[in-house]
């Protein structure tokens, strides 16, 4: 084998000097040891895999604009453009999912209060009850129904689901809080490394995918990065369209915390109808005071919004660069998001490119190395 005096050499700086094959026992144990310390390896990182994902996931989407970043200043390419990018993350979806999150938990513990003083005393009619359709029917119902406090010890604080007490649950979401700051730590660590040493690790699946796969492999690939890509900034885009869009709409309305929902409302737009959930919250919030119209015009526009951006606008962005059509796009998001959960947002729509290229070139539709051969396609071409 050819010597390098660098202990840790480019890819592919080292060869064998001749054709020595291994023994066909040799080459199964082989495989099937490196099968085994994979799937060793995989079980060992397996709390990690989101932050690994998510990590290659933006690094991917960000290494086109880095490229062009470290070449008007070469000199900070191995620190203070990967760190300059990793803070840009940090800043543009860490610290707004952690501000929301906050808010919620102040919430929750505003409710938590609630609830109790509403075991002590009841729950008073609210003044817009009666001016509802069928409100003395309502309100009478609410009256001899939620206005007692005897009639409210199915909202017991002592115990919850399955007889858990208030702390044990606050513990609980505690622990799984903290675990998702972890995660999220070691995804902004993975995106600085990936960064830093991009250029490495791309050639390094170059060579891998290469000698595994042939030409195919390089092939699988690249369409693999268009469609994170596409993905990606369809999903940032618009996601940040329906947070101004909404966030407009919520102020003009006279909702409260209008900021806060329009940014609540473009993080849970990368969900499939996930925005809705705000939106609502928001017209819920109208209603609270009174404001009927409000609420009705707030509904409809915010699934106005959400249905043009699910159903059209992002489609087009991630169709435009996997070339998928949109029914594929559709199905390859709400599959994803149903086998992988909030990753999937992503991994869904870049399996079916994958897929998809692969039927094209098997079929002939597009130049590739499984193309059929021109005795098997002759017949169906002339057909």
């Amino acid at each position: 084998m050819a010597r390098h005096p660098s202990p840790v050499a480019r890819p592919g700086s080292f060869f064998r000097d001749g054709d020595h094959r291994p023994a066909r026992a040799q080459t199964f144990t082989g495989g099937a040891a490196i099968l085994l310390l994979a799937v060793a390896g995989l079980w060992t990182l397996h709390a990690f895999l989101p932050a690994l994902g998510w990590g290659v996931i933006f690094a991917v989407s960000l290494w086109p604009l880095f490229e062009r970043c470290a070449a008007r200043w070469p000199a900070g390419r191995r620190l203070a453009w990967p760190a300059a990018f990793t803070l840009l993350i940090l800043l543009a979806f860490v610290l707004p999912l952690l501000m929301v999150t906050l808010a919620a938990i102040r919430d929750g513990a505003m409710l938590v209060h609630w609830v109790a003083e509403a075991r002590a005393q009841g729950i008073a009619v609210p003044a817009f009850v009666p001016r509802l359709p069928f409100g003395p029917q309502l309100a009478s119902w609410w009256q001899a129904t939620l206005a007692t406090p005897a009639r409210l010890d199915h909202l017991s604080l002592h115990a919850g689901p399955g007889g858990a007490s208030p702390l044990a649950t606050g513990q609980r979401i505690v622990s799984a809080l903290a675990h998702r700051l972890l995660i999220t730590a070691f995804m902004l660590l993975v995106l600085f490394m990936l960064l830093r040493d991009g250029e490495r690790v791309v050639v390094a699946v170059r060579i891998g995918g290469r000698r595994a796969f042939g030409e195919s492999g390089e092939n699988i690939a690249a369409q693999a990065v268009l469609a994170i890509r596409g993905v990606v900034n369809g999903l940032v885009i618009v996601g940040f369209g329906e947070a101004v869009l909404m966030g407009i709409a919520y102020a003009l309305a006279g909702v409260s915390q209008a900021a806060l929902l329009g940014l609540l409302t473009g993080l849970l737009s990368a969900i499939p109808f996930g925005a809705m959930v705000a939106v609502v919250i928001a017209a819920g919030l109208l209603v609270v005071t009174g404001q009927f119209a409000a609420a009705a015009v707030i509904f409809a526009t915010g699934a106005l919004v959400v249905f043009l951006a699910d159903h059209f606008v992002r489609p087009v962005f991630i169709g435009g660069a996997t070339r998928l059509p949109f029914l594929w796009v559709l199905l390859g998001i709400l599959g994803g998001v149903e086998a992988w959960g909030l990753i999937g947002l992503v991994l869904g729509p870049a399996l079916i490119a994958v897929l998809m290229l692969l039927w094209r070139e098997w079929v002939g539709a597009v130049p590739g190395p499984l193309n059929p051969p021109r005795a098997a396609a002759e017949p169906s071409a002339r057909s």
